[in-house]
C-alpha cells in the first residue's frame, strides 16, 4: 500500500503510476544499464518532436540524470539511432568508467581549505587581516 502511494505521488522514485500508465500503453523495453535504469521507446514513430519516437528512462532508485551513461544518454537524445544493447559503443583505453554525480554525498570531492573538509585550513599570505584603529 505504501509503495502504491509513493508511486502515485513520488517522481523522484522510479516512475509515477501516469508515467508507468503511458510507458505500458505505448512504450517497449529497449534495454537496461548497468545501474538497473530502464530505456522505453514509444512502439509507434511520429508523435514526438521531429516526427521522432519518443523514449524515456525509468531509474531504478533515486532519479538522477547524471546516472544514465554516456552512450545511453546519446540514444535517449536521439544522437544514436541504435539503442547501446544493438551497438554498443567502443571502449578506448584510456576511459574511465561511468560514476554518477556525488555532490551531496559523503564521497563529494572536499579540497583542501573546503568548509566542508574537516581538516584545518592551511594559512595564506592573502589571508584578511582585520583593521585596528590603535595601530
Amino acid at each position: 500500500m505504501l509503495d502504491f502511494i509513493g508511486r502515485l505521488f513520488a517522481w523522484w522514485n522510479g516512475a509515477t503510476l501516469g508515467a508507468l500508465w503511458t510507458i505500458s500503453r505505448s512504450g517497449k523495453l529497449v534495454g537496461e544499464d548497468d545501474y538497473g535504469n530502464r530505456y522505453y521507446q514509444e512502439r509507434k514513430s511520429g508523435s514526438g518532436a521531429d516526427g521522432v519516437p519518443r523514449r524515456w528512462v525509468v531509474y531504478k532508485g533515486y532519479a538522477d540524470a547524471s546516472r544514465v551513461p554516456a552512450d545511453w544518454h546519446g540514444w535517449l537524445h536521439h544522437t544514436f539511432a541504435e539503442a547501446p544493447v544493438d551497438a554498443p559503443l567502443p571502449r578506448r583505453e584510456w576511459e574511465l568508467d561511468h560514476k554518477p554525480n556525488l555532490t551531496g554525498t559523503v564521497y563529494a570531492y572536499r579540497p583542501a581549505g573546503s568548509l566542508a573538509d574537516p581538516r584545518p585550513r592551511a594559512a595564506s599570505t592573502a589571508d584578511y587581516e582585520a583593521w585596528r584603529p590603535d595601530a
